[in-house]
Protein backbone atom coordinates (compact mmCIF):
# COMPACT_ATOMS: atom_id res chain seq x y z
CA UNK A 1 0.00 0.00 0.00
CA UNK A 2 1.16 3.23 -1.05
CA UNK A 3 0.49 6.54 0.71
CA UNK A 4 -0.01 10.34 -0.84
CA UNK A 5 1.54 13.31 0.13
CA UNK A 6 -1.56 13.97 2.65
CA UNK A 7 -0.54 11.01 4.33
CA UNK A 8 -3.58 8.63 3.12
CA UNK A 9 -3.01 5.22 1.95
CA UNK A 10 -3.65 4.26 -1.78
CA UNK A 11 -4.02 1.09 -3.58
CA UNK A 12 -1.28 -1.15 -4.89
CA UNK A 13 -1.62 -2.18 -8.23
CA UNK A 14 -3.64 -0.86 -11.70
CA UNK A 15 -7.53 -1.00 -11.35
CA UNK A 16 -9.30 -3.60 -13.25
CA UNK A 17 -12.85 -3.82 -12.18
CA UNK A 18 -15.19 -0.82 -10.62
CA UNK A 19 -18.78 -2.00 -9.33
CA UNK A 20 -21.45 -0.82 -7.29
CA UNK A 21 -23.26 -3.60 -5.53
CA UNK A 22 -27.08 -3.55 -4.88
CA UNK A 23 -28.96 -4.88 -2.40
CA UNK A 24 -29.35 -8.60 -3.68
CA UNK A 25 -25.23 -8.48 -3.10
CA UNK A 26 -25.90 -8.64 0.88
CA UNK A 27 -25.86 -11.16 3.43
CA UNK A 28 -28.23 -10.97 6.28
CA UNK A 29 -26.89 -8.37 8.00
CA UNK A 30 -26.95 -6.04 5.32
CA UNK A 31 -23.29 -6.13 4.52
CA UNK A 32 -21.99 -6.95 0.78
CA UNK A 33 -21.45 -10.57 0.84
CA UNK A 34 -17.98 -11.93 0.44
CA UNK A 35 -18.93 -14.67 -1.76
CA UNK A 36 -19.79 -11.78 -4.25
CA UNK A 37 -16.29 -9.80 -3.55
CA UNK A 38 -14.25 -13.19 -3.67
CA UNK A 39 -16.25 -13.61 -7.47
CA UNK A 40 -15.18 -10.05 -8.52
CA UNK A 41 -11.98 -10.26 -7.17
CA UNK A 42 -11.86 -13.72 -9.63
CA UNK A 43 -12.85 -11.56 -12.32
CA UNK A 44 -10.11 -8.63 -11.98
CA UNK A 45 -7.34 -11.27 -11.40
CA UNK A 46 -8.71 -13.48 -14.13
CA UNK A 47 -8.27 -10.99 -16.63
CA UNK A 48 -4.89 -10.15 -15.88
CA UNK A 49 -3.71 -13.31 -15.67
CA UNK A 50 -5.36 -14.86 -19.13
CA UNK A 51 -3.32 -11.68 -20.62
CA UNK A 52 -0.42 -13.08 -19.53
CA UNK A 53 -0.81 -16.50 -20.25
CA UNK A 54 -2.30 -15.82 -23.41
CA UNK A 55 -4.93 -17.84 -23.52
CA UNK A 56 -6.86 -20.16 -21.22
CA UNK A 57 -6.26 -20.37 -17.50
CA UNK A 58 -7.48 -22.18 -14.12
CA UNK A 59 -7.85 -20.47 -10.61
CA UNK A 60 -6.05 -23.61 -8.59
CA UNK A 61 -5.67 -21.25 -5.06
CA UNK A 62 -6.72 -18.84 -3.33
CA UNK A 63 -3.47 -18.18 -1.03
CA UNK A 64 -4.75 -15.84 1.01
CA UNK A 65 -7.61 -13.55 1.18
CA UNK A 66 -8.16 -11.37 4.13
CA UNK A 67 -11.44 -9.76 4.85
CA UNK A 68 -10.47 -6.38 6.86
CA UNK A 69 -13.76 -4.52 6.76
CA UNK A 70 -17.18 -4.87 5.92
CA UNK A 71 -18.51 -3.11 2.36
CA UNK A 72 -22.03 -1.45 2.85
CA UNK A 73 -24.59 -0.79 0.20
CA UNK A 74 -23.71 2.14 -2.44
CA UNK A 75 -20.01 2.09 -1.79
CA UNK A 76 -17.67 2.05 -5.29
CA UNK A 77 -16.26 -1.27 -5.16
CA UNK A 78 -12.65 -0.95 -6.55
CA UNK A 79 -10.54 -4.02 -7.73
CA UNK A 80 -6.99 -3.55 -7.83
CA UNK A 81 -4.29 -6.32 -9.13
CA UNK A 82 -0.57 -6.64 -9.32
CA UNK A 83 1.40 -9.36 -10.78
CA UNK A 84 3.28 -10.81 -8.16
CA UNK A 85 5.19 -14.18 -9.74
CA UNK A 86 5.20 -15.73 -13.29
CA UNK A 87 6.64 -19.56 -12.79
CA UNK A 88 6.88 -21.86 -15.46
CA UNK A 89 3.13 -22.74 -15.88
CA UNK A 90 1.78 -20.73 -12.82
CA UNK A 91 0.82 -16.88 -12.44
CA UNK A 92 0.42 -15.44 -8.79
CA UNK A 93 -1.82 -12.11 -8.90
CA UNK A 94 -2.47 -9.58 -5.41
CA UNK A 95 -5.69 -7.99 -5.44
CA UNK A 96 -6.95 -5.76 -3.01
CA UNK A 97 -10.41 -4.44 -2.66
CA UNK A 98 -10.72 -0.76 -1.91
CA UNK A 99 -13.86 0.82 -1.36
CA UNK A 100 -15.83 4.95 -1.39
CA UNK A 101 -18.71 5.74 0.16
CA UNK A 102 -20.88 8.12 -2.14
CA UNK A 103 -20.73 10.91 1.34
CA UNK A 104 -17.38 10.42 2.14
CA UNK A 105 -13.72 11.42 0.29
CA UNK A 106 -11.73 8.37 1.45
CA UNK A 107 -11.46 5.37 0.33
CA UNK A 108 -10.70 2.61 2.07
CA UNK A 109 -9.16 -1.08 1.79
CA UNK A 110 -11.50 -3.58 2.32
CA UNK A 111 -9.89 -7.01 0.57
CA UNK A 112 -6.50 -8.26 0.60
CA UNK A 113 -5.60 -11.43 -1.21
CA UNK A 114 -3.37 -13.17 -3.44
CA UNK A 115 -4.88 -15.83 -6.48
CA UNK A 116 -2.63 -18.30 -8.41
CA UNK A 117 -3.44 -19.29 -12.20
CA UNK A 118 -1.89 -21.86 -14.42
CA UNK A 119 -1.89 -21.47 -17.96
CA UNK A 120 -4.23 -24.13 -19.54
CA UNK A 121 -4.35 -25.63 -23.29
CA UNK A 122 -7.96 -26.46 -24.49
CA UNK A 123 -8.06 -29.88 -23.41
CA UNK A 124 -7.34 -28.54 -19.47
CA UNK A 125 -4.02 -29.65 -19.30
CA UNK A 126 -1.43 -27.58 -17.93
CA UNK A 127 0.80 -25.31 -20.00
CA UNK A 128 3.90 -23.34 -19.72
CA UNK A 129 3.18 -19.64 -19.85
CA UNK A 130 4.91 -17.88 -22.96
CA UNK A 131 7.62 -15.63 -22.12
Amino acid sequence: MDVTEDNQPTPDGELALKLIPNRSDTNTHGDISGGWVVAHMDHAAESVASRIAHGRIANVALESVVFLSPIRIGAAVCFYTKLLDIGSSSIRIGIEVWTQNPNEKARRKVVDAVFVYVAIDESGRIRKVPR
